[in-house]
């Protein structure tokens, strides 16, 4: 659990980078209806969860670097017994300067009274322009407000977004953070091991996506995204999220899966026959994806392009279908013309961190960017191989992922999510136990 002193050091390291003529303010996340007057699982922004560690909706913090040597504030709902009966313990104000250690806590009632005044000598504000269009329109009426009560105070010149600074800043990790991601890939590893152990011809997507969700809550965590469990073809849909179907004896089945631990996500792909042992097809592309794999991990190293460890994987996937019979050329001209997007059409990974897709610029100046320590990153190359009349019939209707977490350090990349089994052997070893 991240601590209220990486809080502090968090939005200090903010302030200064705003400079002291800046106000930035970060909404919470709002409350969404599902359907009459059920609200979906409320999940805190992942921008303000980063700067307070607090889940509540209704709350917004500004923080005004030039005011007494740089102020916090926090505007959030006051304690309310009756409300509290009905809907949970709410921090409040006093818990709010206790726990998160901002300097200043007022109701979130108060906040049109209150932020107008704040942006008094400020040059520039910084939220998250475009996330939230009604908060973006706040902002504008505050400064009007500012400009109609103080004749001669013009505010804030410029509205900025806040993405930049603070995204930069989320994208190398902490110790802390880091520890966040080990447990919550621990978790989804025992999750889709459960998953894996479960497996039976017959059963429906939707029992191993039960199995999945059984193992996140009993460790008390939220699933960080809708579950896919893709069995045979419908694998061949990246982003298959209706996990009804039942399972066919002979077919592969396809999870790509994690939990969130302290808001912290992991994200995890395996793919594995449903019955337990892989046929010569199966195993054989299930095999050049696995290469793929070992060689795109070994780019994720200090000072390496984030792009690197895509090019790995394309290589040696693009030789593997040639191996297989499923293109034929040079590998070198079947790379430039991107024949194999025909069986792989995605990127090799992505950022991971509080987000799944996490935040930060994947090119700096046109240039894909240098892999720093303690970036973390997603490896997940796949083939997805359909029917068509050219395909040999022991091919059709295989898709095939894998992808792990892993973290640049010092020295060899290090596999969070290495709990689940990826060789074949230890696969079927696993299943048959």
């Amino acid at each position: 659990m991240i601590k209220r002193e990486e809080f502090q050091r968090r939005r200090r390291r903010l302030m200064t980078e705003a400079g002291e003529h800046a106000l930035i303010l970060v909404p919470a996340a709002p409350e969404h209806l599902r359907n009459g007057d059920s609200h979906y699982p409320y999940r805190q922004d992942s921008d303000f969860l980063y700067l307070t560690g607090l889940s509540e909706p209704e709350a917004v913090l500004a923080m005004a670097p030039g005011r007494a040597g740089g102020e916090q504030i926090l505007f959030c709902r006051p304690r309310d017994p009756e409300r509290e009966r009905w809907d949970g313990p709410r921090l409040g104000l006093e818990g709010a300067v206790e726990q998160l250690g901002v300097d200043d806590a007022f109701p979130i009632a108060d906040l049109d009274d209150i932020l107008p005044g704040l942006m008094e000598g400020c040059a520039r504000v910084y939220h998250p322009v475009g996330k939230d269009p009604a908060f973006d329109q706040r902002v504008m009426d505050w400064r009007k407000r500012l400009r109609e009560q103080r004749r001669g105070e013009k505010g804030p010149g410029e509205i900025v977004s806040l993405e930049y600074l603070l995204h930069e800043q989320r994208l190398v990790k902490s110790r802390e953070e880091i520890r966040c991601m080990q447990r919550a890939a621990r978790i989804s590893a025992q999750a889709i091991v459960r998953a894996m152990q479960q497996c039976r011809p017959g059963m429906n997507e939707s029992e191993i996506m039960a199995e999945l969700l059984h193992e996140y809550q009993r460790n008390g965590c939220p699933p960080a995204y809708q579950p896919i469990v893709a069995g045979g073809s419908n694998a061949l849909v990246l982003h298959y999220i209706s996990n009804n179907q039942a399972l066919a004896d002979g077919d592969l089945l396809l999870i790509d899966a994690g939990c969130e631990f302290d808001g912290y996500a992991a994200d995890i792909s395996r793919t594995f026959p449903v019955n337990g042992r892989f046929t010569a097809e199966q195993k054989a592309a299930y095999e050049v994806v696995l290469s793929a794999q070992a060689a795109a991990i070994d780019q994720v190293r200090i000072g390496r392009p984030f792009e690197a460890y895509h090019e790995a994987a394309v290589r040696r996937l693009t030789e593997g279908l040639v191996e297989l019979g499923l293109l034929a050329g040079g590998v070198d001209g079947l790379i430039e013309s991107e024949a194999y997007r025909r069986f792989y059409m995605h990127k090799t990974g992505h950022w991971l961190g509080l987000d799944v897709h996490d935040v930060g610029d994947y090119r700096i100046d046109e240039q894909s960017r240098v892999l720093e320590k303690n970036m973390v990153v997603t490896v997940e190359p796949g083939l997805y191989i359909g029917s068509d009349d050219d395909i040999p019939a022991g091919f059709r209707n295989i898709g095939i992922r894998i992808e792990d977490d892993i973290r640049v350090t010092d020295g060899e990349p290090e596999n969070l999510t290495a709990g689940v089994p990826r060789e074949v052997a230890d696969i079927e070893g696993l299943m048959a136990g």
